[in-house]
């Protein structure tokens, strides 16, 4: 399963993810055939998963989201749902 995180903030109606994933690293981890981390925007936020499989490679990921959310809003919550 991994470890799961949360960064809770109201994403707004309009918000458009383009960019965001041009700035995210591949998750895609070919010696174990599965995916580094994978991640969801809701509503209240973006859901995130770390499978555990590439720390590193992870912890860009969610470098880049908590990034994307702070960009979006002055204060987000990180919470593990």
């Amino acid at each position: 399963m991994g470890r799961e995180y949360k960064i809770k903030f109201a994403v707004p109606g309009s918000y458009d993810p383009v960019a965001l994933q041009r700035k995210l690293p591949s998750p895609i981890h070919s010696a174990a055939q599965g995916d580094s981390y994978q991640y969801a925007i809701e509503p209240d936020g973006f859901y995130f998963v770390d499978h555990l499989l590439d720390r590193t490679v992870a912890a860009i990921a969610l470098q880049c989201l908590i990034d994307e959310a702070l960009g979006l809003t002055n204060a987000v919550e990180l919470t593990e749902p």
